[in-house]
């Protein structure tokens, strides 16, 4: 273990000692009471450890150490998603005149980059100050994407400060939108649903979608629906209206308020679990944040508790650009090209709200 300028510590280990779970490298990052653990297995974040209002600690991220479940049911929990997040329509895109037939995952769709996207590759892995960087290089052609893509993503710790730092280049035009899908429980892992998280977004639209999850039109107001989270409201408050929108639950892109033209992460949602005290911001650079609440969750994965994680078991905040933007053109640009650089920035910071 090492210790970076900034007090943070640093280490890595074997995923597992034996076995196909050797080949995956587990990193451990150590900041005071916060602690993150990383997969080279889909540039993972595997685990968050954060204190609550009494300096308890607990991991707050559905998680598993089971590798058939990370494979498998959890194939996506806390991975770098790409080469697109969310879904593409029909898994075609064209770009200057030509069509490029996507893999498709199912549906009518492409969802995250295809069957064998970025989350089910082993990464390469280095130190850095206060983390690590992982490095994927994508081939031309990859699930259909056209271009060779060069992929960096830095995990930083500071203090209570997690920092997603993520770099793209690419041989040929190609569209790139890249995501961190873990599902946060702040009231600890196991310990019940979120419905009574208290959340708040950054948003004052959102992306209605048809039945396949692709938005079908322009942006629509939140004012007045349950897709309002401009002030601070329970997660569980309307999630069973009776509106057009709502299967079950949540699964949308709400339309974040302008980011600073200078690059710089601004707020973009604020989570918080009352009985714990714990608190979670996401600042991002990113124009959208879709948020997932488990809806589709059955007890396939269980985590260290041993408890299933059914219905609401857990909340994803994806920072990204917007579902199938590539067949929307008011929506911002998710294409890529030689000689430009992919940048995007989502930092995670914990605290302790007062009872």
């Amino acid at each position: 273990m090492t210790a970076s300028a900034a007090g943070t510590e640093v280490s890595r280990e074997p995923f597992e000692a034996t076995g196909a779970g050797a080949a995956i490298e587990r990193w451990t990052l150590r900041s005071g009471q916060v602690e993150a653990t990383l997969l080279t297995l889909g540039a993972t974040l595997h685990t968050l450890t954060a204190p609550d209002r009494s300096g308890t600690p607990g991991q707050v991220l559905l998680s598993t150490d089971d590798l058939g479940s990370i494979l498998g049911a959890a194939r996506h929990y806390g991975t770098t998603v790409g080469r697109y997040a969310n879904r593409i329509a029909d898994s075609r895109i064209t770009l200057d005149g030509e069509e490029h037939r996507l893999a498709p995952t199912g549906g009518g769709v492409t969802l995250h980059g295809g069957p064998d996207g970025f989350a089910h590759r082993i990464w390469q892995a280095e130190q850095t100050p206060g983390g690590v960087r992982f490095h994927l290089h994508s081939p031309d052609g990859d699930q259909g994407f056209p271009g060779a893509l060069d992929v960096w993503v830095t995990y930083t710790l500071t203090g209570a400060e997690l920092a997603l730092d993520y770099r793209a280049v690419t041989t040929r035009p190609t569209v790139v939108n890249l995501t961190n899908h873990a599902y946060f429980n702040l009231a600890g892992e196991g310990s019940g649903d979120i419905l009574g998280h208290l959340l708040t977004l950054d948003a004052d639209e959102y992306t209605p979608v048809d039945e396949r999850q692709i938005p079908y039109g322009p942006y629509e107001p939140v004012a007045g629906t349950p897709f309002d989270f401009t002030t601070a409201r329970p997660v569980g408050k309307a999630i069973d209206d009776d509106h057009p929108q709502l299967h079950g639950g949540y699964d949308h892109n709400w339309v974040l308020r302008p980011r600073p033209a200078d690059g710089t992460p601004a707020h973009a949602a604020f989570l918080e679990d009352p009985g714990s005290g714990r608190t979670l911001e996401v600042r991002t650079t990113e124009p959208g944040i879709q948020v997932y609440t488990a809806n589709g969750f059955h007890g396939a994965v269980s985590g260290a508790r041993g408890v299933p994680y059914g219905p609401y078991a857990g909340i994803a905040l994806e920072t990204q650009h917007h579902p199938d933007s590539p067949h929307h053109p008011a929506y911002p640009a998710t294409e890529l090209r030689p000689g430009q650089e992919f940048r995007s920035t989502t930092v995670l910071r914990f605290g302790t709200g007062q009872q």
